[in-house]
């Protein structure tokens, strides 16, 4: 009731005060921030048409999960071309290509609920977004949710103002002509699309309605990646294939205690060395800027600083004993508080996770260029506009002084959603005008100076009556992913509720009549940020651990446990739990672990079989199913890789992920420390893609959250152990 009042009240504002809330900024479209060229059609900011052919705006980060392909095949679909037609660029960073999707995810509400409180409260946040903080970002799986009916109309207008093109050469209505493969088809013939651009460069964009989902030829059907012929014949551009003439490379350096600056340094060794140049001060470390990559390492090894000490608990054990001390005083927030859960409860249980890193096989790094008042910066990212502002501010430009070229990156995952890895380049930049700088980072530097996801600890009671959970509390403490992201963006941390420390656990479509979910916020200064599935990652692992207990407390099969406590919460969630276990054939023997998460729009259920290693090696994981419903399934092969991808990334950090801490500083520096999971270790894998349309869903990222859980929870079937702390690796041998 009180989000109700809350809602109420803010819409009413909304609504009534629309000049006070911005009416008409709402209703405007975005300036479009494409320049038309000589010969050229910018008919919206996603299509440009020239003779060459059609070029299609994908502005979200290819980061290998195939986005562009998507986003360019919602546009060939509007214009009756096939994607071998068309030319891809991810675009400048602009107001035009804001995420309107990403806002609505802070909304405190579960994704599967739909209600006029959380109607209005997203669009509030949506609209509220719009007029003060348009972020171009990639990240919350809601590229295909933000791109479907704006990227399907851009195409649907371009399409309509080059057949009015047509008609005007022709001297015929509109209405007559009909497009086909790259044509506007006419009495006579056709009309190819180059043919008409100058004539469309000439007219006001006509708009045109989408077409009916009954008349697609690509959407809905896998495509051919728009970005695998570059990657194959090793012509994608990523940040560390960046060259211009005169370029110099960077090695960065930064106080290995994390968030400390350094205190002094001593250069002149570097300096002396063959290549080097420069050493720049960074507020918490150098860069050596030299002719190449080798002397400029070479030269940072040679410099002597002097680092400010951690400002946070020395060891992972004292870390992990401030995180814990959260649950010593009142919770800050409870998004889920039904019925009474104050009642004695049959069982009672910890769980814990630790930080993790991102570890993307690409390690982060920019280039910069500063020149005659501008500067042009070159990196992969996920956030073109934040780091377009970010640059901005350091180099003390205005923002429209600054350009942001945005390159294939190996891997994201929430890490490239991040600025600090553009600050080394800018600096260096801003010392050396004139000068392009390839600002790099080792590895190592890479893996101990991330922003983690952050360790969290949960204390869980329950109980089971009448073969029916009836009682379910979760207290979760940890850092707050939320606000730390905020100061570093905004400058600032909202007062209020953390979703996303509880996700994953509140939002759950489990009808329980006695049920809690509360965060503890611990005040940790250790950099932690957004990694694949946010809070989902741990709490997934909690909750879907602790109803597994709780089945086998009440003598209850796990799978029918969670379908009588979900059918008359949420039937696509329902239907996709069944999904998973008929797929697995549940039941029929095996040692099989079963877990449910709702993330991001989309239901996913997941089952994990294991067995003891015929060599004595311990266990193997013999194969993981799962089923999703996406609501609407765009590129049903995309889905699949990534859906895939995401269980890989899921079984490397239940197994054997963890950063820990010695001395203020993370004792993990590579991958044969921080071990991912190795190819003979990897299950076959079977994803079985679910639409229910009741809703569009994310993709990226809701393949993670069950596989942890339900690994656990098949370790359980198979040894009677029960396993509540990750990484697995610390109690199992995997073979």
């Amino acid at each position: 009731m009180g989000l109700a009042r809350r809602a109420f009240l803010i819409g009413s504002v909304a609504v009534a005060g629309g000049v006070a809330f911005g009416a008409y900024a709402l209703r405007r479209d975005p300036e479009n921030p494409l320049q038309a060229g000589e010969g050229q059609a910018v008919i919206n900011p996603y299509v440009i048409v020239d003779a060459d052919g059609v070029t299609v705006i994908t502005p979200r980060a290819e980061m290998g999960q195939g986005i562009h392909t998507t986003l360019a095949a919602l546009v060939a679909e509007e214009m009756d071309l096939d994607l071998a037609q068309v030319r891809t660029l991810h675009g400048p960073a602009a107001e035009a290509y804001a995420n309107r999707a990403i806002a609505e995810l802070g909304a405190p509400f579960a994704g599967y609920v739909e209600s006029r409180a959380k109607a209005t409260v997203e669009a509030v946040m949506e609209g509220a977004s719009r007029l003060f903080f348009p972020m171009q970002v990639t990240g919350g799986s809601t590229s295909t949710v933000d791109a479907f009916d704006r990227m399907r109309a851009a195409g649907a207008s371009a399409r309509a103002t080059l057949v009015q093109a047509a008609a005007d050469r022709l001297g015929v209505a509109a209405a007559t002509l009909r497009t086909e493969n790259g044509a506007v088809i006419g009495p006579d013939g056709l009309i190819p699309y180059p043919d008409l651009a100058e004539a469309a460069a000439l007219l006001e964009p006509v708009a045109a309605d989408p077409k009916d989902r009954a008349d697609w030829r690509i959407l809905g059907q896998p495509q051919p990646r728009v970005d695998m012929t570059a990657k194959c014949t090793g012509t994608a551009i990523y940040s560390g294939d960046v060259r211009l003439p005169g370029m110099r490379f960077a090695a960065v350096r930064r106080n290995p205690h994390l968030g400390a600056d350094m205190l002094d340094m001593e250069t002149g060794g570097a300096l002396a060395m063959p290549g080097v140049e420069r050493v720049v001060r960074l507020a918490d470390g150098f860069a050596v800027v030299a002719s190449n990559s080798w002397a400029a390492m070479r030269g940072a090894d040679a410099v002597l600083p002097r680092w400010e000490e951690a400002p946070y608990p020395a060891s992972t054990e004292a870390i992990l004993a401030e995180i814990e001390s959260a649950f010593d005083g009142s919770p800050q927030f409870a998004l889920r508080d039904d019925g009474d859960t104050e009642g004695h409860a049959q069982i009672e249980a910890r769980y814990a996770v630790p930080y993790l890193a991102h570890a993307t096989m690409e390690p982060v790094g920019a280039t910069a260029l500063y020149e005659d008042g501008r500067l042009t910066v070159w990196a992969g990212n996920q956030a073109p506009t934040i780091v377009r502002d970010a640059a901005a501010r350091w180099a003390r430009l205005d923002a429209a002084a600054v350009e942001v070229v945005t390159t294939y990156m190996g891997g994201g995952f929430g890490r490239r959603a991040e600025t600090d890895f553009i600050l080394p380049a800018v600096a260096c930049a801003m010392e050396m005008e004139g000068v392009p700088i390839q600002a790099f980072w080792s590895r190592e530097e890479d893996m101990t100076h991330d922003v983690y996801r952050p360790a969290v600890l949960a204390r869980l009671r329950g109980s089971v009556e009448q073969g029916r959970v009836s009682l379910l509390s979760c207290d979760v403490a940890g850092p707050s992913v939320f606000r730390q992201q905020a100061m570093r963006v905004a400058g600032f941390a909202p007062p209020g509720t953390d979703k996303m420390l509880v996700e994953g656990a509140f939002d759950q479509p489990y009808g329980i009549g006695n049920y809690r979910v509360r965060g503890h916020v611990s005040d940790l200064t250790i950099p932690v940020g957004s990694w694949r599935s946010v809070g989902n990652s741990h709490n997934a692992f909690f909750l879907e651990g602790f109803l597994d207990e709780l089945a086998r407390h009440g003598g209850l099969d796990p799978v029918a446990m969670r379908l009588d406590l979900m059918r008359d919460e949420d039937s696509a969630s329902a239907a996709c739990l069944e999904a998973a276990a008929e797929m697995s054939g549940w039941g029929t023997g095996g040692a099989k672990g079963v877990a449910f998460c709702f993330s991001f729009g989309s239901p996913t259920a997941q089952v994990v079989e294991v067995s003891e290693d015929g060599d004595g090696d311990g266990v193997r994981i013999d194969k993981v199913w799962c089923a999703i419903d996406v609501g609407l399934a765009l590129d049903p092969s995309i889905i699949e890789a990534q859906v895939q991808s995401g269980i890989v990334y899921g079984l490397s950090a239940a197994m054997t992920g963890e950063i820990t801490f010695d001395g203020g500083r993370v004792t993990q520096t590579n991958f044969d420390t921080y071990a991912p999971l190795r190819m003979h270790q990897c299950p076959a894998i079977e994803v079985r893609v679910l639409q229910s349309d009741v809703r569009m869903g994310g993709v990226g990222e809701p393949g993670l959250p069950p596989v942890a859980p339900a690994l656990a929870n098949a370790l359980f079937a198979l040894t009677g152990k029960r396993h509540r702390t990750l990484p697995l690796s610390r109690a199992v041998r995997f073979a």
